[in-house]
């Protein structure tokens, strides 16, 4: 039910933008495409984890997925009546991207609290299970923007009848147990997950740091498009094929970061990670060909990919199970903040200025990061997870 999820955001999310692109040509309205994805995603926070808290995450996962199926079947069968370009067609896809956008930001929410529920059941090896599920969505991310290339050649009555079949499968095999398991009235909100994030310097500390580095990743995002088929001159298959590379190599570095957070911890994997992640986008504003622009943008995802198993590994740790949803959604509020920011900014700059505004960002996320991790240094006792309890042998062997 995760895979089917993701596969269906990853496929909306970075279908959307490529298909304004193509359909209009305009650099401006694909920029206000990602613009208008990430903030209503933004605003689902400010109640999905209120949801989750309240009617429980299996229920309120299965519901979205179902509502996100209905409203792509409805998009999709007013496109198949509009004309292939135009404004119509262009405010009905803008408009599907808004509304997949808030979908998916409270059926995510959901399925981050069921993942914690299963790590903190394991101690020690909680980030295993944070590994497996980071490793889905970047399977997710690996495929989804790949199918949403090819699916679009065919038209966008195809693509969006494929998310609506990924929605409808993650709502059906959504087990009945836990939609019913799990409901456990709580209160909660985004003032409750706010409380709840100052109580936690190590959670606030690297919340903060992703957050300011996410704006330079929203901006290498929302550029993806423009860059290659504007710059480089590649096809819409093409920007598929970027994120895909980027997938496998953010998979990789998943598996990677499992291994070594068994062996030297939570806080020096974050670092290492960190320090790649924003060394290879400063090598983005130099790539001198499409060969070198998918390497680095691939060596950014993997960075970002363990931090990730990172985030999520800290969380489930450090995040009382009774407000988790509502603390969940101010954390995903905070580290995503910047990426209708990064549409905004693509959206208003020419394309000449983008390997610029690029090298600002890229600046701005070191500072953050080189913060952020000096902050954790403190908190190092929290951020580590505790070792397997060796039991005592009996007195009489």
């Amino acid at each position: 039910m995760r895979a089917a999820d993701a596969l269906a955001s990853a496929t909306a999310t970075y279908a959307i933008p490529l298909l304004v692109l193509v359909t209009t040509g305009s650099t401006a309205l694909t920029g206000l495409a990602f613009l208008l994805e990430w903030s209503p995603r933004l605003a689902a926070f400010s109640f999905a984890g209120s949801l989750v808290d309240r009617w429980g995450a299996g229920r309120v996962f299965r519901t979205s997925n179902l509502v996100r199926t209905a409203v792509v079947a409805l998009a999709c069968a007013v496109l198949l009546v509009l004309p292939s370009a135009g404004t119509m067609a262009t405010c009905v896809v803008l408009t599907f991207g808004a509304a997949s956008g808030l979908l998916s930001a409270v059926s995510s929410v959901a399925v981050e609290t069921l993942g914690a529920e299963a790590s903190r059941r394991l101690g020690s090896a909680a980030h295993h299970v944070q590994a497996v599920q980071t490793g889905i969505d970047q399977g997710a991310v690996l495929v989804g923007p790949l199918l949403g290339g090819l699916l679009l050649l065919a038209g966008p009555a195809v693509l969006l009848t494929m998310v609506a079949l990924l929605a409808l499968t993650a709502a059906a095999t959504t087990s009945g147990d836990v939609a019913v398991a799990d409901h456990r009235p709580a209160p909660g909100g985004l003032l409750t997950g706010w409380a709840t994030l100052r109580r936690i310097p190590a959670l606030a500390w690297l919340v903060g740091g992703l957050a300011t580095s996410n704006l330079a990743t929203g901006v290498l995002q929302a550029a993806a498009p423009i860059t290659v088929i504007h710059h480089f001159h590649y096809s819409t298959a093409a920007v598929g094929s970027v994120w895909s590379a980027a997938a496998v190599a953010s998979l990789i570095a998943v598996w990677a970061s499992r291994r070594a957070i068994d062996r030297f911890g939570v806080w020096p994997v974050g670092v290492v990670a960190a320090a790649v992640s924003t060394t290879a986008c400063l090598a983005i504003t130099l790539a001198p060909s499409f060969a070198a622009y998918t390497v680095t943008v691939a060596v950014v995802m993997a960075g970002e990919g363990a931090l990730t198993v990172v985030l999520r590994t800290l969380r489930s740790r450090l995040i009382p199970a009774q407000a988790f949803g509502s603390t969940l959604a101010m954390t995903i509020v905070l580290v995503l903040l910047p990426l209708p920011l990064a549409g905004a900014l693509i959206a208003t700059i020419p394309t000449a200025e983008i390997p610029h505004l690029l090298l600002a960002c890229t600046a701005l996320q070191g500072l953050a990061l080189s913060a952020c991790f000096a902050g954790l240094r403190r908190h190092r006792t929290a951020c580590e997870l505790p070792r397997p309890q060796v039991p005592a042998l009996s007195s009489t062997v």
